[in-house]
């Protein structure tokens, strides 16, 4: 670690952790309502806006090739600046071409960003204090999340601000903190030099087919429950705000916990909870006819995403050092060949018959259950996983 107390790797991290949520919660819990009354979308429209911002994690692999020019480091604050650019850009073009274009912007930094700070975490924490670690960083966004999402409310509802000032807000601050950070923060070292090539490894396969599931199960939750609310229920920006604000507030609790009990169990048992409580959840989203049920869906649903610690924490423990950043990159575009599939091809689905959307969601839970049962109780480097396909 640096010599510096406060300009370390942990708190660079940490301030990364904060401008990520500033600007990507912006953009999203304005989203629906933003585009439902300037753009006149319907939930096809919607499932298309989701696909095309879900093309650069698709692209995601194309990070190894950047990083033979510059450091991760430099790269994470180049995705942040790209990533509040575009979210500082989004409330001057509402229309189909201008959302799709400064959303297709805002995500190329949202995505390779994503990418890199999970690299970084991987390689800069060591393995018994990941995480814990995770969930703490979960916890600092929760608490970025909810400043926007009181600003939010408090600019809309008490002073009328419009969308096109909110979103100029947020990106802009997004950047100035960028900028303040990239120039005062030392460039670090990572512990082991890292594989820049594309590769597919087969001890790796678990890992590859769980982080492709909770693609599709993410896409489900982020772009689907999400307009369930406004659509169906005809929550306001507010009512989003506030349901988001509930959300965060719960996280900034239960994140930290869950990383220590994810570390305590260990991820099988981690990932089990998880996706039993997910098939739960898909089927009674499935069949909510009352707003304040479905609010309250949504709020459980969220907490298990911090579940998803326990993917991460069983590749650092079963990957080769050096195999991190590259795998990553690649992982991401697997999960995001879902991502891309899912709003879109679902949002068509949508249209003929909304419950079916989320009990494919149930099924894809089931699926990620039978799978996480695969993984051994001490993973490591040699014993990926219980059952393989070798004779």
């Amino acid at each position: 670690m640096h010599s510096n107390k406060w300009l370390n790797e942990r708190s660079m991290l940490m301030i990364m952790s904060v401008i990520m949520p500033l600007t990507f919660s912006t953009w999203h819990v304005l989203l629906n309502n933003f585009v439902i009354e300037h753009a006149a979308y319907t939930g096809a429209d919607i499932g298309l806006l989701q696909s095309v911002r879900e093309i650069p994690g698709f692209l995601a692999f194309t990070v190894i090739l950047v990083l033979l020019i510059i450091s991760e480091q430099l790269l994470a604050m180049i995705s942040l600046a790209l990533l509040s650019i575009g979210v500082a850009l989004t409330g001057f073009f509402p229309s189909s071409i201008g959302l799709l274009s400064t959303t297709f912007i805002m995500s190329i930094g949202f995505h390779y960003f994503e990418t890199i700070r999970q690299s970084l975490i991987l390689q800069w924490i060591p393995k018994s204090k990941t995480a814990v670690f995770m969930g703490k960083m979960l916890a600092i966004s929760s608490l970025s999340a909810l400043f926007v999402y009181a600003s939010i409310w408090l600019l809309m509802e008490q002073f009328s601000i419009s969308y096109q000032w909110i979103y100029l807000l947020s990106g802009g601050s997004g950047l100035i903190l960028v900028i303040i950070t990239t120039i005062f923060f030392p460039r670090f070292k990572t512990p082991v030099e890292q594989t820049k090539k594309l590769f597919l490894r087969k001890r790796y396969w678990l890992y590859y087919i769980l982080v492709f599931l909770s693609g599709a199960r993410r896409q489900i939750f982020m772009v689907f429950a999400g307009f369930l609310m406004v659509e169906k229920f005809h929550y306001s920006v507010a009512n989003i705000s506030l349901l988001f604000l509930v959300n965060h507030l719960i996280n900034l609790y239960v994140a930290p916990k869950i990383g220590q009990i994810i570390a305590k169990i260990g991820e099988r048992n981690a990932l089990t909870i998880e996706y039993c409580g997910l098939i739960l959840i898909f089927s009674c989203y499935a069949m909510v006819n009352d707003a304040n049920f479905a609010a309250i869906l949504y709020i459980i649903d969220h907490l298990f995403f911090a579940m998803a610690i326990a993917i991460k924490t069983y590749f650092q423990k079963i990957a080769d050092p050096a195999d991190i950043a590259a795998t990553l990159g690649v992982s991401f575009t697997i999960n995001h060949i879902a991502a891309v599939i899912v709003p879109a091809s679902f949002g068509l689905i949508w249209l003929v018959n909304p419950s079916l959307v989320f009990w494919i969601g149930a099924l894809i839970a089931f699926l990620s259950l039978i799978l996480s049962r695969n993984i051994p109780a001490s993973p490591m480097l040699g014993n990926e996983v219980i059952f393989s396909f070798k004779k």
